[in-house]
C-alpha cells in the first residue's frame, strides 16, 4: 500500500495519548484531556505522561528536586550557550544545547532520569539564549517557583502575575502530547536505531523547526491586534470573508469538531475574565466569528482551533513571536521523551519502503 507522507498508516501501538478527530477527543493514557487538567500542575502532568500514573507525594516532592536540579545547566552547555551568535533562531539554539547533553555522564543515568533532565533544562535554555538576544543579562533559575512561573521568570525578571501563569501553564498541559505528529514520529524513528536520548529529541526539535509543524499562532495575534476592541470585530472578519481571506485560529486537519484543547483554553480565559483585556477580547470575538462563519461558509464547519487561544494567551504575556514554537516544545518535550522511553521499551527500528518511479537506463 503506497500513503503519500504515510498518512493513516498504523506504524505504533502507544499506551501514551489517542486522538479521535471525529469525537473531538484527546486522552492522555486513555483519560480525557479535560478530566487531567484541572487541578493539576505541569509537574504532575509530566509525571503521569511518563509513568501512567500520578505521582505520590513523596514521588511529587522527588520530581520537583530533579526538575529544580536540571535548571542548573552543566558549565559546558552554559558556555556553548553564550558562545552561540546572537542572532541565532532561537530553535536552532534550543537544538545545539540540547545536542551537547550526549556525554558520557548523561548517558550513564537511567533514561527516565534524562527524561527529566531535559525536561527541566530547556526553559532555561530558552530563556537564557533569548536574554542573550536581547543583550540583556541572563536571569537565574528560582528554585521556589514552579515549571511555568519560573520560565516567565528568566524570559523577563519579573514575578509573573498569577492569572498569566494559570493560562500558560494549561497550554503546555494540553500541548504536552498529541499522538504520532511529526516531531514525535521522528524522535521514535531516531530512538528505534539505539540511539541516545538527545539525539531523538534535537530530531524531535529539528522536525517542530519546519513552519508546517510548529507554525506560532502569529497570525491570530495579527487578527487580534486589528481588531483591539470588541466594536470593532464584525466590520473587520466581515471584510476579510467577504475578500476571500482565512480567518486565523479556525478549523484543523485532524479535529472534525471542535478542537478539545481549544474548548479547555477558552474555559481558562472566561474564568479569567475581567483579568485580562487579550483574555476577554478572544472569547468575545470568537462567538462573533464563529456565527459569521456559519453565515458565510455554511457547512464548513470551521470550529476554533488550539491556536487562536493560544494567541490570546501569548499575547497576554508579551510573549515576542519567536519564542511562540519554543515555548511549545518546552510542552512537548514530555511527550517526546516518553514516546522515546516507550518506543525502547519494545523496539524495531523503522524501516518504511519506497516505490521508485524514475526512468531505467
Amino acid at each position: 500500500m503506497f500513503a503519500k507522507g504515510l498518512k493513516d498508516v498504523v506504524a505504533v501501538h502507544t499506551t501514551i495519548a489517542s486522538v479521535d478527530g471525529e469525537k473531538g477527543e484527546l486522552r492522555y493514557r486513555g483519560t480525557l484531556l479535560e478530566d487531567i487538567v484541572e487541578g493539576k500542575t505541569f509537574e504532575e502532568v509530566a509525571y503521569y505522561l511518563w509513568n501512567g500514573q500520578y505521582p505520590s507525594e513523596n514521588e511529587l516532592h522527588n520530581l520537583n528536586e530533579k526538575l529544580r536540579q536540571g535548571r542548573l545547566l552543566p558549565n559546558h552547555v552554559v558556555s556553548i550557550i553564550d558562545a552561540l551568535p546572537a542572532n541565532l533562531p532561537i530553535m536552532d539554539a534550543m537544538r545545539t544545547a540540547i545536542s551537547a547533553y550526549g556525554h558520557t555522564e548523561f548517558k550513564a543515568k537511567p533514561i527516565e532520569d534524562q527524561a527529566i533532565e531535559l525536561t527541566a533544562a530547556l526553559p532555561v535554555i530558552v530563556a537564557r539564549h533569548y536574554r542573550n538576544s536581547i543583550f540583556a543579562h541572563v536571569i537565574q533559575p528560582d528554585p521556589e517557583l514552579s515549571h511555568t512561573a519560573n520560565y516567565l521568570w528568566m524570559l523577563t525578571g519579573n514575578r509573573p502575575e498569577e492569572v498569566h501563569v494559570e493560562a500558560l501553564k494549561t497550554y503546555l498541559l494540553l500541548t504536552m502530547e498529541h499522538g504520532l505528529n511529526a516531531s514525535t514520529f521522528a524522535g521514535r524513528v531516531t530512538i528505534s536505531t539505539e540511539s541516545d536520548l538527545t539525539s531523538a529529541i534535537t530530531s524531535a526539535i529539528g522536525t517542530m523547526k519546519g513552519p508546517l509543524h510548529g507554525g506560532a499562532p502569529s497570525g491570530v495575534i495579527d487578527l487580534l491586534e486589528e481588531i483591539q476592541t470588541p466594536e470593532n470585530i464584525r466590520a473587520i472578519i466581515e471584510g476579510k470573508l467577504k475578500d476571500g481571506e482565512r480567518i486565523m485560529g479556525f478549523g484543523h486537519r485532524v479535529y472534525k469538531t471542535e478542537d478539545p484543547r481549544s474548548i479547555i483554553l477558552r474555559d481558562t480565559c472566561i474564568k479569567l475574565t475581567g483579568k485580562d483585556h487579550w483574555l476577554d477580547l478572544a472569547t468575545v470575538a470568537e462567538k462573533e466569528i464563529i456565527s459569521l462563519l456559519e453565515t458565510y461558509k455554511p457547512g464548513r464547519k470551521l470550529y476554533t482551533n488550539v491556536e487562536y487561544y493560544a494567541a490570546a494567551i501569548m499575547r497576554s504575556i508579551d510573549m515576542p513571536p519567536e519564542l511562540f514554537t519554543p515555548t511549545f516544545s518546552i510542552a512537548r518535550m514530555v511527550g517526546w521523551t516518553a514516546h522515546a522511553i516507550e518506543q525502547l521499551s519494545d523496539n524495531t527500528i523503522f524501516r518504511p519502503q519506497s516505490i521508485y518511479v524514475g526512468a531505467k537506463k
